[in-house]
């Protein structure tokens, strides 16, 4: 028995051993019967955009905005004309960013009446900026402020 034994020890032994080959030899094989290959790709990505413009045709871009002079507890329009100049619909929002001083944004405010306003390919907009400023408005005698006007597809 002890001969039967020592057969089964070995056996066991052989058959781990045996295995343990087998699976390093399949992950070695696995890695040298893989190949890779590259495919050049290119494309044309569909724009989303806008144009502002300082008149009705759309045909000369308004890129800066001059508010002039205004008094504490005042208003002051500007009309500016919004185009969708891509090729999908767009709705349309409005951020102020920088303000220059930057205790400006509050007693100064800028408000448009085209938030949400969407349009298709082509269409234009005419889109009324106001400004007001308060009338307990201190300590500032000049502002800037970018405005930005955002189309969303």
């Amino acid at each position: 028995m002890h001969k039967t034994m020592m057969l089964r020890k070995i056996s066991r032994g052989a058959i781990i051993a045996i295995v343990m080959i087998g699976l390093i030899l399949t992950v070695t094989t696995t890695g040298l019967l893989s190949v890779s290959q590259s495919i050049q790709s290119s494309g044309t990505v569909t724009a989303i955009n806008l144009g502002v413009y300082s008149d009705s045709g759309c045909t000369i871009p308004k890129t800066s905005l001059d508010w002039g002079t205004i008094s504490p507890g005042n208003t002051m329009t500007s009309t500016v004309y919004v185009k969708n100049t891509g090729n999908g619909a767009v709705t349309l929002s409005m951020t102020k960013t920088g303000w220059d001083p930057a205790g400006a944004n509050g007693p100064i405010t800028l408000t448009w009446n085209r938030e949400s306003t969407t349009l298709s390919v082509g269409q234009s907009v005419a889109a009324v900026l106001t400004l007001s400023v308060s009338s307990g408005i201190s300590g500032i005698t000049t502002f800037s402020v970018n405005i930005v006007i955002t189309g969303t597809g």
